[in-house]
């Protein structure tokens, strides 16, 4: 997806990029939607879903732009951060407690973005800024999907999030409007349809596996995207980036890992008191 986003942007203008992103998907989904029926996508909790799509819609647009500004695998390595704010975050709008050695994590996470961006060294570029902006958002973003799934089904969730994204990135994207030609196209359908499939499989791969088992996986992007980078784009990785991201992967690793611990050790108590109920 992030491969067809720069070849999109090349013709076409960044904001019109996001908004077809949501369009499409939506396209993309209608089976889905037709499968499972309305019921299955009852808006439960509007004001969040509405919030959801607020931040959902920041982090789209700032994400897309960063990625036609800077280096795919610096845009990828700052994204690893995602994990550290959204811990801080739990903490500060969800009461979660957070511990001494969590606070050291996240710590050393926040030396490896020091060690990507480098400032001091080098001035904050546009597009880094814009990358960390998007990572604040989806991370916020994470959070409000926390909540919602207590009461709202994963296709409610997934579904809606595209429908209300179509008319808030429409405003912004009829400002600089001119319509795609058959190449571009051909990118857009391919966000369309890369993204959708991505955000499915991954809700899917959720409630297959522990969330900690699948956070490696994440990591993955960077390698990839690195070859990507170079056979599309000419981008070689520079060896600041590809350490920084490593620092920032063991950090949201070892984050995860105290994550899990912590559920389990509730799971025992938890199961004594549904079997006096």
């Amino acid at each position: 997806m992030i491969v067809f986003i720069r070849k999109a942007s090349e013709n076409l203008h960044i904001l019109e990029v996001v908004f077809f992103r949501n369009l499409l998907a939506f396209f993309v989904m209608l089976p889905l939607l037709m499968s499972t029926g309305l019921a299955a996508i009852k808006m439960n909790n509007t004001k969040l879903y509405f919030a959801r799509g607020f931040f959902v819609a920041i982090g789209m647009i700032a994400g897309f732009t960063c990625l036609t500004l800077i280096p795919l695998t610096q845009a990828t390595a700052i994204s690893f951060t995602q994990p550290i704010f959204i811990t801080i975050g739990a903490t500060l709008f969800l009461g979660e407690i957070i511990k001494a050695r969590r606070i050291i994590a996240i710590i050393v996470g926040f030396i490896g973005m020091l060690i990507i961006v480098q400032p001091g060294v080098e001035s904050i570029s546009y597009g880094v800024a814009l990358a960390f902006i998007a990572a604040v958002a989806y991370s916020f973003n994470a959070l409000i999907v926390k909540k919602l799934t207590q009461t709202e089904t994963p296709q409610a969730i997934i579904i809606w999030m595209v429908i209300i994204l179509i008319p808030i990135t429409f405003i912004p994207a009829i400002q600089v409007w001119e319509w795609p030609n058959i190449e571009t196209w051909l990118y857009l359908w391919g966000i369309g349809i890369a993204g959708t499939a991505a955000h499915f499989l991954w809700t899917k791969s959720y409630a297959m596996a522990d969330i900690t088992s699948l956070q490696p996986i994440e990591f993955i992007n960077l390698p990839i995207i690195a070859v990507f980078g170079w056979l599309i784009f000419s981008e070689i990785p520079g060896i600041w980036t590809l350490v920084g991201g490593l620092i920032i992967f063991m950090s949201t690793i070892y984050i995860s890992n105290r994550e899990a611990k912590a559920t389990y050790s509730l799971k025992p108590n938890q199961d004594t008191q549904e079997a006096k109920i």
